[in-house]
Order: structure tokens, then C-alpha cells, then sequence
């Protein structure tokens, strides 16, 4: 037998917790799965072969397509969204990009939220253009502006929270209009995971996550995941993941399997310090706004059940970012979040980028706004490392 799994049975079995259980226990019998690292699958007759490049039967051909590992892991994440089927691959980004481009052509309009993640600006504002399609950004808050922009578009995307300045949406409100003009909705979920937003529950089409965050949730790996329908997923694969060649690997896949499995417990941990930390800074002097979602009155509230550590706070003009960042000891300075290190982005510096094509200087976001994304330290010392470097930093 070449095959392990059924690559396309989703839900075949009940799960007791969809978080530990593979998708095929009997081929498994084992408490972790196993690794697949292999190139490709070899058929036991001409026939069986022919079968699978016919289409008339589903099975591994080649690991840039499907492998074992990858589709455990593919098919979970669709499991834990309420969708129907998914699609790896090696970014966050990439799975954006595939995605996108499996459902626009020259002569399109893409409506998106305003401080979306930069590198997805970008790609609308400077790939897409050269492929002759139009963006149109609204605020998510307008719901007037966004009904007339949606007026003719193809795609809407949507992020909640914003990144960086965490802004909510009213994601129900924005999918209902986005169906009635007849557009098709995505959304990256990334901060909230699927245990703490399920967007296809409230009506949006196609869900993506940057599976290097909370899904993998130990700064091991880069990857990313796209979850919708089968029919959603059979475009991307037959109109851009085979050509774009950005497969996730199988040891990638295990790496965020195991990641997984930890997640519900990885996730209380980081609320519940972000959600401490968020409330001591602020009624701190220094700080002269918190950008936290549990701290709007606002409707995209209502999508959430939980809240992930990662927020954003703006220091008043006397405290000097540079200072303030360089007088941290325990609180790391890089990119990326979601690991089990705390770590700080000022804006200041994406602020610094050549080309100036960002979301911050397009949306405006103050040089004094920093990002944080809370681990999993002791938040007591995450707390002291705050105030000593927030001491020093004053001008």
C-alpha cells in the first residue's frame, strides 16, 4: 500500500479533541506521528499509476504535492476551523500569495483593510499592480465606505485584529456584505488561532494562518496554511500551489504538529500574561496608549473568545524609543511572534524601510507605537525588565 491516509477524508471519525487526534488513528497506533520525509511514492503496477494521474483514484504522487506528514497536518487545521479542506505551505505569505493569485486575473479590484500586515501590502500595492489589478483600502469601521467599495471587486481581505495597531472588524457584518455584492472573503487569523476566532462560523469564505505564530509555537519553523471549502482549496491547487513550488516540508509539517499539540494550553498562558501586562501599562505614566483588543467597545469583540499575547502599546513623546529598546534585558528585540521569547518591534524601524512602501507611512503609524508579543516568562520579571528600560528611556 502507498497510502496511509485518505488525502481528502476530512472528519471521517469523531474526535474526542481535535487537537490530538490523527486523522487516521489505525494507520498510525502511535502517540506521535510519523515523519514522511521522503521525495516521492512509488505504485505497485502501471495501472495503480495510471489510476492516480487520470484522477480516478487520490493518492501521494510527489512531495511538492501531497505528502502523509503535511496532510495531517493540513487536514487538522481545517478540522479545528470547521472547514472542509486546506492547503500547506512554507510561509505565511506564501500562502497568501497563492491564494490571492488563485482567484484574481488582469481587470479585478481587491477591497483590504487598512494597517494590514506589510508584506501583504505590499504584494497588493506592487505585484498585483503589475498583473493589472486594482487595490482599494477602506477603514473596517466604515461599513458605507466599505459597501460601495465592495461594488464590482473580486476579493475581500481582512484581518482581526489589524497588525500592529489592532484595530477589530465587525467580521459577520463585513462577510454578509461581501456575499450579498457577490465577493469572496478572506481573512488571516493568525492571532487568534482557531481556538480563539472561527471566521468561517461567521461567514467568511477562506482562512489563513502564518503557522510560524501560535500554530507552531516555538520559533522553529516557517510555514503557513490556507482552510476553506473543496472547492476553494481545489482552485488554489489547480491554478497556483503546483507552480508557485512553495511546499511545506514533511519535517516542517511534524514540527507544527507537535506545536499543536500544546497550543490550548501555550495560548491560556500567553492571555493571560499579555492580559496582565496590557492592564498594569496602561496606568503606566510612560505609556500613552494600549493597543489591545480587550480594551475596545467595539463589535469585532464579539468574533473573540480568548486573547492572544501579542498587542501594541505607544510611548509618550518624552520616553526615547532607541533608549527605551536598548535598556531592555530580558524582553528580546526581533520580529516575528507567537514563540515562547517575548519580544518588542518598535515601528520606528519598519518606519526606516528604503522604498517607504509600507502600510505604516500609507496608514499612519506613530514612531513611538512598539509591538509586543508576550511569552511565556515569568510575567513578574517581564514586568520589571518593562519599568527599569521604560525608567531609563526618559528624555
Amino acid at each position: 500500500m502507498n497510502q496511509s491516509i485518505n488525502p481528502h477524508d476530512l472528519g471521517a471519525h469523531a474526535a474526542a479533541d481535535d487537537l490530538f487526534t490523527p486523522i487516521d488513528p489505525a494507520a498510525f497506533n502511535a502517540v506521535s506521528p510519523p515523519i514522511f520525509q521522503t521525495s516521492l511514492f512509488t505504485y505497485d503496477s502501471y495501472e495503480a499509476m495510471e489510476d492516480v494521474f487520470a484522477g480516478r483514484t487520490r493518492n501521494y504522487i510527489y512531495s511538492r504535492g501531497d505528502n502523509p506528514t503535511v496532510r495531517e497536518f493540513e487536514l487538522l487545521v481545517a478540522r479545528l476551523e470547521g472547514a472542509e479542506d486546506g492547503r500547506a505551505f512554507s510561509s505565511g505569505t506564501a500562502a497568501i500569495t497563492s491564494t490571492i493569485l488563485s482567484l484574481v486575473e488582469a481587470g479585478d479590484r481587491v477591497v483590504a483593510v487598512r494597517h494590514l500586515y506589510n508584506d501583504v501590502y505590499r504584494l497588493l500595492v506592487k505585484l498585483l499592480a503589475r498583473l493589472g489589478v486594482a487595490v482599494d483600502f477602506v477603514d473596517p469601521a466604515d461599513h458605507d465606505e466599505v459597501r460601495k467599495a465592495l461594488q464590482g471587486a473580486k476579493l475581500l481581505y481582512l484581518e482581526n485584529p489589524t497588525s500592529f495597531v489592532f484595530e477589530l472588524q465587525d467580521i459577520a457584518a463585513l462577510s454578509a456584505m461581501a456575499k450579498e455584492a457577490g465577493v469572496t472573503t478572506i481573512i488571516d487569523n493568525s492571532w487568534a488561532t482557531p481556538l480563539f476566532q472561527k471566521p468561517i462560523q461567521h461567514g467568511v469564505d477562506i482562512v489563513i494562518h502564518a503557522a510560524s505564530k501560535y500554530l507552531g509555537g516555538h520559533s522553529d519553523t516557517v510555514a503557513g496554511v490556507v482552510v476553506g471549502s473543496k472547492e476553494a482549496i481545489a482552485r488554489i491547487n489547480a491554478t497556483s500551489y503546483p507552480y508557485v513550488g512553495a511546499k511545506l516540508s514533511p519535517f516542517e509539517a511534524w514540527l507544527l504538529l507537535r506545536g499543536m499539540r500544546t497550543l490550548r494550553v501555550r495560548l491560556k498562558e500567553h492571555e493571560r500574561s499579555g492580559l496582565l501586562l496590557a492592564g498594569r501599562l496602561k496606568e503606566h505614566s510612560a505609556i500613552g496608549r494600549v493597543r489591545h483588543p480587550a480594551f475596545q467597545e467595539h463589535p469585532g469583540r464579539a468574533t473573540l473568545t480568548g486573547y492572544a499575547g501579542l498587542f501594541a502599546f505607544d510611548l509618550h513623546p518624552d520616553i526615547d524609543v532607541a533608549r527605551f529598546v536598548n535598556s531592555l534585558r530580558d524582553i528580546r528585540l526581533g520580529v516575528s511572534w507567537g514563540g515562547p521569547e517575548t519580544l518588542v518591534v518598535p515601528a520606528k524601524v519598519a518606519l526606516q524601510i528604503p522604498d517607504r512602501m509600507t502600510s505604516f507611512i500609507r496608514f499612519g503609524v506613530s514612531e513611538q507605537t512598539v509591538r509586543f508579543a508576550v511569552g511565556l516568562e515569568e510575567p513578574e520579571l517581564l514586568w520589571s525588565d518593562l519599568q527599569q528600560a521604560l525608567h531609563a528611556a526618559k528624555r
